[in-house]
């Protein structure tokens, strides 16, 4: 591969950092704040199972594996954009 100057990687770096917390924001959401209030939607029923079991069971996995094609989609954009 070809070599980065300062800025390149300073920006590289930047929008890697950036990336990250967006994904863990979103990871934290889906794994600690949903499953916490589960209780509030377990009167709620969805394909036959209560919301409150659903998100955290089904619809956490669906979006920890969407995050991973994301994440990788966009960090090849920003490999791509410095030339990396």
């Amino acid at each position: 591969g070809q070599r980065m100057d300062g800025e390149t990687k300073q920006r590289h770096w930047a929008r890697t950092r950036s990336l990250t917390f967006k994904v863990l924001a979103v990871w934290f959401i889906f794994s600690i704040i949903v499953p916490w209030n589960a209780k509030a939607l377990m009167g709620i029923s969805f394909l036959g199972f209560p919301l409150g079991y659903y998100f955290p069971v089904q619809g956490s996995l669906i979006i920890f594996v969407a995050l991973i094609f994301y994440q990788n989609y966009q960090q090849d954009k920003i490999d791509d954009d410095a030339g990396v």
